[in-house]
């Protein structure tokens, strides 16, 4: 399954979520609206921790991708309004953006659940 995450900076939620996805067998990628300069230490260091590669990781604009090659369209939340493309399901995850590092790892249990899911679902 071909994954899109999408989000307002790719800076955070949507990079763990491509890195997370990538080191379940999805094929994946991540983008968004406004991307920031750079993906967010604590993201980095969360993929690090679980021995998933964070090199080339750079926030992407929506642009360089086409949607309709994709299986799946996921917007982290944040209010991501894409009008130019199908959104499949927003999962609403609160940006953890400024916050301490338990709030990633929060993040990512969340994110690896809901991959889960989607995992039991595609098989």
């Amino acid at each position: 399954m071909k994954l899109l995450f999408v989000c307002v900076g790719n800076s955070c939620r949507s990079q763990m979520a491509e890195g997370l996805a990538k080191s379940m067998g999805f094929e994946a990628s991540s983008a968004g609206t406004h991307p920031a300069s750079s993906v967010a230490k604590h993201a980095l260091t969360l993929l690090e921790s679980r021995s998933i590669s964070t090199e080339g990781m750079v926030p992407k604009g929506l642009d360089e991708f086409d949607p309709s090659t994709f299986d799946m369209v996921i917007s982290m939340g944040c209010g991501v309004h894409c009008p130019a493309i199908k959104i499949d399901e927003d999962w609403e995850l609160e940006d953890p953006v400024g916050h301490d590092y338990e709030v990633y790892e929060k993040t990512a249990a969340e994110i690896e659940r809901r991959l889960n899911l989607l995992a039991a679902h595609s098989s």
